[in-house]
């Protein structure tokens, strides 16, 4: 007799799979750069508008998302979010002139902004405390693995049916993933009439309680009076100012740097991503480990120091090579290290919200994508007032040290309103 599969892993396959169409729907405007900014007449600096005005939009909505996904459940949030991101993916390829790709890319991003929120609700739901860190690794190296997939992928579309078309087919199978999540999913395990008896107690017995914290009347007040909330903002925004450059200006700088085609600079590009992922599954299964052993604290802080010394050590260490090899070798340990983050970010979050979890990721992801939109303008911004790329590497490298210190002081034992 073949053993069922249990409900929660097809959850995590499929916020995996979110995960992966999330950040292939991000990148793609990345790696149609070219296209889009000679059929438009963009310049450079009109074009990190573009990319920062989705993450402008991402960090705005965090918060709004994330409560609407703890009062009305992941269910119907994630659907109706993937639905709106997915229309406005294919209004892209309908853009017209700067003003529209401008608004056209900060709705998409104001859309995209209740997906991991969302699933951190999913996750208090459904995920037992034990199983969270690598559960979260997984989700995040999804994110990954889609951009990664995705630069080669949509270079090669962008150069075979153009820049509009490619928008076109990723929004339809946006829509596709939200009617699938609708019909499937449920905002708790005993909601779900497929579920075995076994596998519900187990994740009723061993998930997060909040029977006794009084996590009901979350208010933006009680957010901003918490130092764990604090601390969690301010790391996570020193995380994605690393990261999303990435997303945003690897491809281009890597093309134009060391004279590649399109589809060799996505090659390219690409590595960091995978090295991502792997950080993620890493600091997941060490999210877990240590917290197995009896140790909740250390198996946030731990993890995330780790990958903040790595992330500035390969920033700085990249400037020093003179080949496209070396310097994506050292921005793939500066990546691996960064996103090694996630993780703890993102369980840390659930500890400290609980109920509430969702409105507290997405205060946390607010303030990393506000590091987002500072990257995709400050990446060009800096390097036309000094000539140079060393001034935006080096301040990453400052502020990825500068978060050390903030892990050392969070407390994920202690929710929001406590600490």
């Amino acid at each position: 007799m073949s053993k069922e599969i249990p409900k929660r892993y097809l959850l995590v396959l499929g916020t995996f799979l979110l995960s992966v169409l999330l950040y292939i729907d991000r990148v793609c405007i990345s790696a149609a750069k070219e296209p889009i900014a000679g059929d438009l007449g963009l310049s450079d600096k009109q074009m990190g508008w573009v990319l920062s005005a989705f993450a402008l939009g991402y960090a705005l909505f965090q918060t709004p998302s994330g409560m609407l996904a703890d009062r009305f459940g992941p269910r119907r949030i994630l659907a109706s979010v993937v639905t709106f991101w997915s229309v406005f993916t294919g209004l892209t390829g309908a853009a017209f002139n700067f003003i529209s790709i401008l608004i056209f890319r900060f709705l998409f991003g104001m859309g995209e902004a209740g997906a991991f929120p969302g699933i951190a609700r999913a996750t208090f739901s459904w995920i037992p405390m034990k199983e969270r860190g690598f559960v979260t690794g997984i989700n995040f190296s999804g994110s990954r693995l889609g951009a990664a997939f995705a630069l080669p992928l949509v270079a090669w579309m962008v150069t075979t049916i153009g820049w509009r078309s490619s928008f076109y087919i990723l929004a339809a199978i946006g829509m596709a993933w939200a009617l699938f999540w609708y019909l499937w999913f449920r905002d708790d395990p005993t909601q779900k009439t497929t579920i075995s008896e076994k596998e519900k107690k187990y994740i009723l017995e061993t998930r997060q309680h909040s029977s006794s914290e009084h996590t009901s009347a979350l208010t933006v007040k009680m957010l901003l009076r918490s130092r764990n909330m604090w601390l969690a903002m301010g790391q996570y925004f020193c995380s994605n100012f690393t990261f999303f450059f990435t997303l945003t200006w690897l491809f281009p700088h890597v093309k134009k740097t060391y004279g590649l085609d399109a589809v060799d600079a996505a090659f390219y590009a690409a590595a960091p991503l995978i090295a991502g992922a792997i950080g993620n599954w890493f600091a997941g299964w060490l999210v877990d480990v240590i917290y197995k052993s009896g140790r909740w604290q250390l198996s946030r802080r731990l993890p995330a120091i780790i990958g903040f010394s790595l992330a500035a050590f390969g920033l700085i260490a990249s400037l020093y090579m003179h080949t496209v090899i070396g310097a994506i070798f050292f921005l793939s340990i500066a990546i691996f290290g960064a996103d090694m983050t996630l993780p703890p970010s993102w369980a840390f979050c659930v500890d400290v919200g609980r109920k509430n979890s969702g409105a507290v990721s997405g205060t946390m992801n607010m303030a990393g994508n506000i590091g987002s939109f500072i990257t995709a303008l400050a990446f060009p911004y800096l390097k036309a007032w000094t000539g140079s790329v060393l001034p935006f590497f080096i301040l990453g490298a400052l502020l990825n040290i500068s978060a050390i210190g903030l892990w050392l002081l969070a407390k994920p034992d202690k929710p929001i309103d406590e600490f």
